[in-house]
């Protein structure tokens, strides 16, 4: 396993916040998007010796950009937009990208979101790219265990599960059983705190997560056979 950090919750300038990974001892960053976009950005992240995890490709959408709409011209202009990011994740060297679900959990728009994201996760793979599903409370997938199974009801290959510490609170689901569960199916971690009920991105062991349960979390992961990345995935 190796340890990541989401650099958006640094609030500096990009420069600024290189360096305060590096200097935290990092040596690998989550990004969105928007992030490393000029030559002199990713040869300063080069120089400091910090590589890209995992790409956030939902923050790169418009509103009218979005893979369960209904909208036919809605849905192309997202894919296209995807892969633009799958690019530069590509460029970045962003072995993940991962997505959060829309907010409609009708049948008919989950279906059409499969339908999206198995064309995502075609093109991702000509990008050596996995594609991640982050389970999220008060989406369409609030919980692991449901975004699992959507998971393996498209049976996509290149399909896994982002797993969030902080939501499987907020959803009361144990984190062991969550990653037994997922198996080969877990693609990426985030690691965050929270009080039980709001997703508050805590630093560690201040919210309800107890050092047992972050033991727990961690057995799990070797148990499986796991060796991506777990972030930190902090409020600013």
């Amino acid at each position: 396993m190796k340890l990541s950090s989401c650099i958006w919750a640094l609030t500096g300038p990009e420069e600024q916040n290189l360096n305060s990974m590096a200097d935290l001892g990092y040596q690998w960053i989550d990004v969105q998007p928007h992030m490393l976009a000029t030559e002199e950005a990713r040869s300063r992240a080069l120089h400091l010796g910090l590589s890209v995890s995992s790409m956030a490709a939902s923050f790169g959408l418009a509103e009218g950009e979005q893979l369960d709409s209904a909208d036919e011209s809605e849905r192309q202009s997202a894919l296209a937009r995807f892969e633009e990011i799958l690019s530069h994740g590509s460029a970045l060297g962003a072995s993940v990208v991962y997505l959060v679900p829309g907010q409609d959990d009708s049948r008919a728009a989950l279906t059409r979101y499969a339908t999206s994201l198995s064309t995502v996760a075609d093109r991702a793979v000509a990008w050596d790219q996995t594609v991640c599903i982050e389970h999220f409370p008060g989406t369409a997938l609030p919980t692991a265990a449901a975004t699992l199974d959507f998971i393996k009801g498209i049976g996509h290959p290149n399909l896994y599960l982002l797993l969030d510490s902080g939501h499987l609170q907020m959803s009361q689901e144990d984190a062991a059983h969550v990653i037994a569960t997922a198996g080969s199916r877990l693609g990426y971690v985030h690691l965050d705190d929270n009080d039980g009920k709001d997703d508050l991105h805590w630093s560690l062991l201040d919210g309800v997560l107890t050092e047992d349960g972050l033991a727990r979390l961690f057995s799990a992961l070797v148990g499986i056979g796991y060796d991506g990345a777990v972030s930190l995935e902090l409020h600013p």
